[in-house]
């Protein structure tokens, strides 16, 4: 404020009220530039989780559709609840497609579930944290990674599951086994009789076995002589009955 001479009121100084020290703040992207941020993001992480980590493992086109679709779907859902501003909380409230997917889900394993869930999460990810790039990277290298470890063929030896029903009743548990490893051609693992019919005389079996890998064959080398070691007197009779 200044004061002048004549004892009148204060006239105010243009931008007096203003700090001298303006505070550095980050200037804000639009939100159309993390919403394209977010997509190359989640985009290039769905594709390592789907071709590079799931489908040379387990080979199953429609679940690597089905995951593409969750993931993207869930994207789309949570961007359009930032761009509009509403509560994060609501966001969070997709993972209960989680659970209908497993009410739904007869036909795929625990381990496919596995799958389901991270695919979501790394849709809620790539949403919510693409304001912040370095973050939204980081989750992503995180989920990706105990993914690709959790998963790996040589981290744990492939265990197999059918239901098998037997025309025989078993009642020695050892013997139950024994027939299993017979009929499968693998080390039982765990078994759960789930069903015992003494009309039909079959039973019901739940068997989760590891299937035995082959013993290579040796193979006897072939010894090939050439015909300069064909030079005894057989050689040469042969040579003279064919003249």
């Amino acid at each position: 404020m200044r004061v002048s001479s004549s004892g009148s009121h204060p006239r105010p100084i243009p931008g007096g009220d203003r700090p001298l020290v303006q505070p550095l703040t980050p200037r804000r992207r639009p939100v159309a530039a993390h919403v394209l941020y977010g997509l190359a993001a989640d985009l290039a992480a769905i594709t390592v989780l789907t071709y590079v980590i799931y489908f040379r493992r387990h080979h199953r086109r429609d679940l690597r559709l089905a995951y593409i679709a969750v993931n993207v779907g869930v994207f789309t859902v949570v961007s359009l609840l930032l761009a509009e501003r509403a509560d994060i909380a609501v966001g969070f409230g997709l993972f209960a497609v989680l659970s209908i997917i497993r009410l739904r889900s007869d036909a795929i394993t625990q381990e496919e579930i596995g799958y389901y869930f991270v695919a979501l999460a790394l849709g809620l990810v790539n949403g919510i944290a693409a304001v912040i790039p370095w973050l939204a990277g980081l989750l992503n290298a995180i989920l990706l990674g105990v993914m690709y470890v959790a998963d790996h063929p040589r981290l744990s030896a492939r265990t197999e599951h059918r239901v098998v029903t037997l025309d025989v009743i078993h009642h020695d548990p050892a013997a139950l086994q024994a027939d299993l490893e017979n009929r499968l051609g693998g080390t039982v693992l765990a078994c759960n009789v789930t069903e015992v019919d003494y009309v039909r005389d079959v039973m019901i079996v739940d068997v989760r076995y590891r299937r035995s890998v082959p013993k290579a064959t040796s193979r006897r080398p072939v010894l090939r002589t050439s015909k300069a070691a064909h030079t005894g007197p057989e050689a040469s009779s042969a040579r003279g009955m064919a003249r």
